[in-house]
């Protein structure tokens, strides 16, 4: 399929930019306890990300407390909605496929 990214084939990276995608940024523990994963897997995926141009990490402060912010990136955001119409594509084909299947009493009848 022409719109798959690989890089959004592991799902921790579909999550991860599919909630930044719905909003501007995102603290790191936020998007973490959203995602259910630990710090050290959300920081390889967030590098991942942001290596393949996906997401941008921001470093600061808080007070004293270091913090990071995510966000996706206009290429994040357009490779995700190229990413969701590929999968939406797929899984209509697939649909018809069944579909026609069962009309002609193929697998699955009886």
């Amino acid at each position: 399929m022409n719109g798959l990214d690989p890089a959004l084939h592991q799902p921790t990276r579909l999550t991860v930019l599919a909630f930044l995608s719905g909003c501007q940024e995102a603290e790191f523990s936020v998007v973490r306890d959203y995602c259910q994963v630990s710090d050290s897997v959300l920081s390889k995926t967030a590098a991942s990300l942001e290596t393949s141009g996906h997401l941008r990490a921001r470093k600061g402060y808080v007070g004293k407390r270091p913090r990071t912010w995510l966000s996706a990136t206009r290429q994040g955001r357009a490779a995700l909605a190229a990413h969701l119409a590929a999968l939406q594509e797929l899984a209509t084909a697939a649909e018809a496929a069944g579909s026609e299947t069962d009309a002609e009493g193929g697998p699955g009848q009886g």
